[in-house]
């Protein structure tokens, strides 16, 4: 998949940049939302952070924000948009299923906008087990995924059976769907945000 994604971003083929315009409405309303995971400061991660729009805007609200991503280009753009932006955000170019010799530890919430979702099955487990690792009792995690289907090349999807089973040390707090803000062909996914609360 990564290498998908790769090519994608030098092609210039990256839809989920377009749709992140709307997703960032819905996340600004979960964030300031009732069930909204902690407020800042404290350290955050952007796991699979793309070109750091989202990174940015969690930096903007106070957080001690790094960025993480498998795709060389998308991690340039990243710093070159938070510098823009005159926002402090650390981007690191690393695996997620290897977190902790990327990142470190000491992470209160957890930004996942579409990366599980495109992991295979193992690499999953292994992300759920870095994130554990990598964060504090009591942390947040908000992760927006496409509900399970065959979409080609695209990320296969999950459900909320499945994000219960591989974030065994988490709990879940709401699973809510798209609120019809997001484009015609991203709502055809199944799109929901899962928030969690690690044990």
């Amino acid at each position: 998949m990564i290498t998908w994604y790769r090519l994608a971003y030098r092609l210039g083929l990256t839809p989920w940049e377009w749709a992140g315009q709307s997703i960032g409405a819905q996340l600004t309303a979960l964030l300031d939302g009732q069930d909204a995971p902690p407020a800042p400061p404290g350290k955050a991660l952007d796991a699979g952070c793309g070109t750091g729009s989202h990174t940015i805007e969690m930096a903007r609200r106070g957080w001690r924000v790094t960025g993480i991503d498998a795709v060389p280009l998308a991690v340039t753009r990243a710093r070159a948009r938070a510098e823009k932006a005159g926002v402090e955000a650390t981007f690191v170019l690393g695996d997620v299923t290897e977190l902790e010799k990327s990142v470190g530890r000491g992470y209160r919430f957890v930004l996942d906008i579409g990366c599980f979702h495109g992991l295979t099955a193992g690499e999953r487990a292994h992300y759920a087990d870095e994130l554990t690792r990598i964060t504090e009792p009591g942390a947040s995690l908000l992760m927006f995924a496409f509900g399970p289907g065959r979409r080609g090349p695209l990320p296969r999807g999950t459900d909320r059976a499945e994000v219960e089973r591989t974030f065994a040390g988490w709990r879940l707090i709401s699973d809510v769907a798209d609120a019809g803000l997001l484009p015609r062909p991203v709502r055809r996914g199944n799109p929901r945000w899962f928030h969690l609360a690690r044990s």
